[in-house]
């Protein structure tokens, strides 16, 4: 399904979406709200994916079978991941302190209800 990375060093993530975020801007066919829409609309897609790659890893869908393997889904979870960062680059160029700080709120939520 998806090209795995060698074993090697992994890339910079901000650098790497910044670097993303720019060839993707590049190669724009559509601009202002419709090509921002657009750009958040395809982690829909990539959810999609994720789902294919679930059913074919359990072999939930019968005339398919084991169509993927566990790394496929994984694979498909990372490219979920990368689609939305690049998304809210698109959005944001602070897009590193944004995600930071909502991540630093994210982990400080109580997991159980408050009282």
């Amino acid at each position: 399904m998806t090209d795995q990375l060698p074993d090697s060093a992994p890339a910079p993530l901000w650098p790497t979406v910044d670097e993303l975020f720019t060839r993707l801007e590049a190669g724009r066919v559509h601009f202002g709200q419709e090509g921002l829409l657009l750009r958040i609309l395809k982690l829909s897609e990539e959810v999609g994916e994720v789902a294919e790659a679930v059913i074919g890893a359990t072999g939930q869908n019968p005339r398919k079978g084991l169509s993927h393997t566990w790394d496929d889904v994984q694979a498909e979870l990372c490219d979920v991941a990368i689609t939305a960062l690049v998304a809210l680059r698109t959005l944001t160029p602070e897009a590193r302190e944004v995600f930071a700080r909502h991540l630093a709120g994210v982990r400080d939520r109580p997991l159980k209800p408050s009282s």
